[in-house]
């Protein structure tokens, strides 16, 4: 696996897919570069703690990073390319043309200008790699969303795979936060997963999958609720925050996630 810091670097020949991250790699991005792997010539990972996307100077600094860790990760699922650039790189002396993005939902609002820092690193991601197929977890599925719109917006030549959130035993989706969880923090933690499994029942059944989410939290107050729509599918989705931690979960409600 080679590991490329310059875009000039960047050689790629055959169909390349595209697995964009900010490292702290896990079984879920294990998943994606499995998809990846199966689908392209070439496998091109990005490791790159996108600075913009965050809101609060204190979850930057605390987000992990261990790119050796991450490298060996990448080079055991099959990854060809790691292109891990400095953010001097992406965001070049004078940088200054940002994506915007309508329509967010509750996850922009709870993270204003996050969504346009998102739309904004895909856009030159996609433009640095040219992907043929660009890979993303079914966990964040606002990002899935903006990231479909932005590829029909602005008519982008790559498709966007999703793949199902893997979870861990427990039910919790796998997450770089949850290393920031305590023990008793986990353990509440598992109120997401578990009231998502109840609207997704409820749904099912023919009744209201959000007021059934929102009872089943049961004491726990979640960010937001809600319904978020891809272009294939129908996910009921909310974000918990629990300690210093915020965590995210979706379940698929209708559709197909690729």
């Amino acid at each position: 696996m080679r590991i490329v810091r310059d875009i000039g670097e960047l050689e790629l020949e055959g169909t390349v897919g595209l697995v964009p991250t900010m490292g702290a790699l896990h079984d879920g991005h294990r998943a994606l570069f499995r998809a990846a792997r199966g689908e392209n010539d070439v496998v091109v990972t990005s490791l790159f703690v996108n600075g913009a996307q965050f809101d609060d100077a204190d979850d930057l600094a605390a987000y992990p990073r261990d790119e050796a860790q991450d490298a060996q990760i990448a080079a055991q699922e099959g990854v060809d390319v790691l292109f891990a650039p400095a953010s001097s790189v992406v965001y070049p002396s004078g940088f200054g043309t940002w994506v915007e993005v309508d329509d967010t939902g509750a996850e922009g609002a709870a993270r204003p200008g996050h969504f346009r820092a998102v739309a904004t690193v895909c856009l030159k991601l996609f433009n640095i790699v040219r992907p043929q197929r660009a890979y993303f977890g079914q966990k964040d599925g606002q990002q899935v969303a903006v990231v479909e719109r932005l590829v029909r917006d602005l008519d982008l030549d790559v498709e966007i795979r999703v793949v199902p959130t893997v979870r861990d035993s427990d039910g919790l989706a796998l997450s770089s936060r949850n290393v920031h969880l305590s023990p008793d923090e986990r353990t509440r933690a598992l109120a997401l997963p578990r009231a998502l499994a109840a609207g997704a029942e409820a749904f099912a059944a023919g009744h209201d999958a959000l007021a059934e989410a929102r009872r089943a939290f049961n004491g726990s107050t979640p960010d937001y609720v809600e319904i978020v729509e891809t272009e294939r599918a129908t996910l009921l989705a909310a974000a918990l925050r629990i300690g210093s931690t915020r965590l995210i979960d979706n379940v698929l409600l209708k559709g197909e996630l690729s």
